[in-house]
């Protein structure tokens, strides 16, 4: 079966993006696509559990991936010099940024702001999966003491 191209916006667009005025300089046009391959990244092999950081790729972000199926479960007190952004696959999390405790559930979208400590983890039942941008070509990350732990 032949693929006919279609002019439809992308289905995962809500609303207009803007416009930019576009030409692609000889560099760009040098640059080639990249796929990483489960192998590539993935430390788990069922799990979504892994990390690409964008230096070894020539992008400026880098991705984890986190999943667990215990309960109570999940990163430590940590903090990135940073914005990251988390995205619930699957799941229920709560997460606690700064002083901030945020209960969410798969579909939710959070932003953590840089240098501010923060840690999640699994409500249950059942698996959590997130996908955890950082706004960085590498990871970064300071663990700290956690405050709620004696």
């Amino acid at each position: 079966m032949k693929h006919t191209p279609h002019r439809l916006r992308h289905p995962a667009t809500v609303g207009t993006p803007e416009p930019f005025e576009w030409s692609a300089s000889p560099a760009d046009q040098q640059r080639q696509p990249t796929i990483l391959h489960r192998q590539d990244w993935a430390s788990h092999d069922h799990l979504w559990r892994g990390l690409f950081e964008g230096r070894n790729i020539g992008t400026g972000t880098t991705v984890l991936f986190y999943s667990t199926e215990e309960i109570g479960v999940g990163p430590m007190w940590h903090v990135h010099p940073y914005d990251e952004i988390f995205i619930v696959r699957t799941g229920r999390a709560l997460f606690t940024v700064g002083d901030q405790k945020i209960e969410a559930a798969a579909g939710d979208i959070l932003v953590g702001p840089a240098n501010v400590p923060h840690k999640y983890y699994n409500l249950g039942p059942g698996m959590l999966e997130s996908i955890d941008i950082h706004l960085t070509d590498h990871w970064i990350q300071n663990d700290l003491e956690d405050p709620e732990l004696p």
